[in-house]
């Protein structure tokens, strides 16, 4: 919640972004209500977006909508995170266990291994991207759940299209993760033709938040701001020319709240594109300089990463999302450094917290 304070206070000092609202939380104030409250559990709630996305859900519903759950100890300094259980996606009996006793009706699944983490550990990958959705979706099926599970711009390949990539295009992945997306996507599909389970996703591109990075490709575009702040300058792993689509934080939760909330008969499809922008490295540092002249960046190409970045699109045609349920984006790249710099100078003095999700 503090977080969510700390951008309507940017956003009510804003000048130059006209269409930006005076009220960022004003859309899921809307959505709030016209909406019952859901019973939300969220996996892999302690990394990536599970956090901003149970801060966000309790500022629309109250403290008793959502259950987080995850694989690690909770945090001594977790002071957000309220009803936490300890959770094995690989074992079905305990997400039922916790589906039956805590009278859950949607669950947000987020627990994966992303993208650079995936490929150093494949087996491991297979097990939690492709058993662990499976999982999901049998309680889903046996309990008739709502039940939302990204996908990634990391489905796509290196034979798709590049730019303004469509939702229906080739789909040849090169990655463990990619392909792991892929499966999700087409099983979830599956399950809502053959048991009619309300499966939905989106294929985010790399979103930029201030929360820990759990081993994605687009991590840089967060690292960035801290070696601005900290060193004044960075050292990048992918080339200066490499153009991948982003988005911030709020629009990724945003984009959650209302696909969710959506009216199934308006869905033409279970799973949409969504995005927000997309730069490249200079064009981040340029941005950056804008804010703070003496920056400066360096290079210093990781192949993995590289090869990875290079196999995904440029940019993403999100049409279809914005024209069947509302979608919307409210951050550009220029509004999404300045929120940055402007939340990590509150927190310079308190544990580091950064994430991507591709």
């Amino acid at each position: 919640m503090k977080n969510l304070r700390v951008f309507g206070r940017i956003h009510n000092a804003r000048r130059n972004y006209s269409p930006l609202p005076v009220d960022p939380l004003l859309r899921f104030k809307t959505i709030s209500q016209t909406q019952k409250a859901p019973r939300v559990l969220i996996t892999g709630s302690l990394g990536q977006l599970g956090r901003g996305l149970n801060s966000v859900y309790k500022y629309m519903y109250g403290s008793e909508c959502v259950v987080m759950s995850d694989i690690v100890r909770l945090p001594a300094n977790a002071t957000d995170v309220s009803d936490y259980n300890y959770l094995d996606i690989l074992n079905q009996g305990s997400i039922e266990e916790i589906v039956v006793n805590k009278n859950i009706d949607t669950i947000v699944h987020f627990s994966a291994l992303l993208s650079a983490v995936g490929e150093t550990n494949v087996p491991l990958a297979l097990q939690v991207n492709c058993r662990g959705v499976e999982n999901i979706l049998q309680v889903a099926a046996k309990h008739k759940l709502k039940v939302f599970i990204p996908s990634t711009i990391g489905a796509f390949g290196p034979t798709t299209p590049r730019e303004n990539t469509p939702d229906l295009t080739v789909q040849c992945p090169t990655t463990i993760y990619g392909v792991s997306k892929v499966y999700a996507e087409r099983l979830g599909e599956y399950f809502n033709h053959r048991f009619g389970v309300d499966f939905r996703s989106m294929r985010f591109p790399g979103i930029i938040s201030a929360t820990k990075p759990g081993g994605g490709t687009t991590d840089y575009a967060i690292q960035i701001f801290y070696d601005a702040l900290q060193k004044g300058k960075h050292t990048c792993y992918l080339r200066p020319d490499t153009r991948l689509p982003m988005m911030y934080d709020t629009d990724c939760m945003a984009s959650v709240i209302q696909l969710l909330a959506a009216d199934s008969q308006s869905l033409k499809r279970r799973t949409y594109n969504v995005t927000g922008f997309s730069f490249t490295p200079e064009e981040i540092a340029d941005a950056i300089r804008r804010v703070m002249p003496g920056f400066e960046i360096d290079y210093d190409i990781c192949p993995t990463r590289q090869s990875i970045a290079d196999s995904w699109p440029m940019s993403l045609d999100d049409s279809e999302a914005r024209k069947d349920w509302g979608w919307n984006p409210e951050y550009g790249l220029d509004e999404t450094v300045q929120v940055m710099f402007a939340l990590l100078r509150r927190e310079e003095d308190k544990p580091t917290k950064i994430v991507s999700t591709a």
